[in-house]
């Protein structure tokens, strides 16, 4: 076989072995080290292999992701989180669907501050859709919410995914984190117009919440509410006005976390010591999936199967945004089988030559990709979102429901897919004032 052949054949095989529930860090390592074997010689591959996570790990920018993963997790285990639910619950209060939109804007700060849509889809479950149950929302509807607000997080900063495709592909992280927030906040507006017009329409899917609250009862709420918008506006406002870089921005974060929980008399010995693991674990299973892509971009560069596509590719169609719907149909397809890191980083170093040669604006695909992303993590069969919410409520709503109610926010999403790819600068107009 030629390279070509031998890259082909790499693919399919890495994406079989995906599909039988490998593990996606061991297949890209594997087939990336018997692949670049097979076209150079072992002691090639050896010397690649010994090579690449030493190089990988030393760059400095990959710093970040521990330390927002360490700010997110101290939120969490600190109890910064308290009070989100309830403030949006008060200021939807009196909104057609208010619960359910309410659902939407505090699962969008906790997947912001948290980085993480399994985990907002875990805690939302158990605090959201009991209570929209408890009110006679649909069930659909209730898990729906959640399950889709979740995604939010990859893509309202700060971002791991975002980190890692800055890294992959050579693109400002700060921009890239600018450029997530508005596509973030109109995806998130989108889901609340459209709860509010289907529960308007159709009452009975979401009755109207008739609870009163206290003046009292308000002032709490809402003093609960203040550490995470205080975190993200922080840091987004320090790389806004250069104060920091996104790298610096990781650890800033992480401190104030540290440092807003120990004021709240908060910081436990335990939560910290679980902060500290979470976060451990997180960066190992990361760096381990990013080292072995790494390895699998190696191997795709010396099969020349990312040539090969991208002139394939450019010349059937030439128009940026034609390539740009063809690679988003690639997306969703493969993203109805593979997690969020495991397909960026499998499809980054075969799309990124055609990009490049087609001279898309990275930051401006960056965001469409982690969009695409944030769609697969609910659509069929593998949307690991709604199986989080499905563990979590057992057999009080069924995995039918829970998908039937994530269609609804699925088309949302494409709808807001629609207007990154139709308007760039709704994308790139925070970019242009760093800039």
């Amino acid at each position: 076989m030629d390279r070509l052949e031998i890259g082909l054949l790499g693919i399919v095989v890495s994406l079989f072995l995906i599909a039988l529930r490998i593990p996606v860090g061991v297949v890209l390592g594997i087939v990336a080290f018997v692949g670049i074997s097979s076209i150079t010689s072992l002691k090639a591959a050896w010397g690649i292999l010994t090579a690449i996570p030493h190089n990988f790990v030393a760059q400095w920018t990959l710093s970040a992701i521990p330390m927002f993963l360490l700010m997110g997790y101290i939120a969490a285990r600190t109890g910064l989180t308290v009070g989100i639910f309830s403030s949006a619950r008060i200021l939807f209060g009196k909104v057609p669907g208010g619960l359910a939109s309410a659902t939407v804007m505090a699962s969008s700060i906790f997947a912001a501050a948290s980085g993480s849509s399994v985990a907002t889809a875990a805690a939302f479950s158990r605090i959201a859709v009991p209570e929209m149950l408890k009110a006679k929302y649909d069930p659909g509807l209730a898990t729906g919410s959640v399950a889709a607000a979740g995604t939010l997080g990859s893509l309202i900063p700060p971002s791991v995914l975002l980190i890692l495709y800055g890294i992959f592909t050579e693109t400002s992280i700060g921009a890239l984190f600018l450029a997530g927030v508005i596509p973030g906040v109109l995806s998130a507006a989108i889901y609340i117009s459209m709860i509010m017009v289907r529960s308007y329409r159709t009452p009975e899917i979401a009755p109207p919440d008739l609870t009163t609250y206290s003046a009292e009862e308000k002032k709490a709420a809402f003093r609960d509410i203040w550490p995470l918008p205080t975190l993200i506006l922080g840091v987004l406002g320090g790389i806004l006005l250069g104060v920091f870089s996104p790298t610096e921005a990781g650890a800033i974060g992480a401190a104030a976390a540290t440092i807003i929980a120990l004021m709240r008399g908060a910081l436990t010995k335990d939560a910290l010591s679980q902060a500290l693991t979470d976060t451990a674990i997180g960066t190992a299973t990361i760096f381990v999936i990013a080292i072995s892509a790494s390895m699998f971009a190696s191997f795709m560069g010396l099969s020349t199967v990312p040539t090969q596509f991208a002139g394939q590719i450019l010349s059937v169609v030439e128009s940026p945004i034609a390539i740009i719907i063809a690679l988003s149909i690639i997306f969703i397809v493969l993203g109805m089988f593979l997690d969020g890191i495991s397909l960026l980083l499998l499809t980054t170093p075969i799309m990124l030559p055609i990009l490049k040669s087609a001279g898309i604006d990275m930051v401006w695909f960056g965001i469409i990709a982690i969009k695409l992303i944030e769609i697969g993590l609910i659509t069929p069969p593998v949307g690991i979102n709604i199986y989080v919410i499905k563990s979590v409520m057992g057999r009080a709503v069924p995995l039918g429901a829970i998908f039937r109610g994530a269609f609804w926010f699925i088309a949302m999403d494409i709808l807001t897919l629609g207007i990154l790819i139709a308007f760039p600068v709704v994308t790139l107009f925070l970019p242009g004032l760093m800039r």
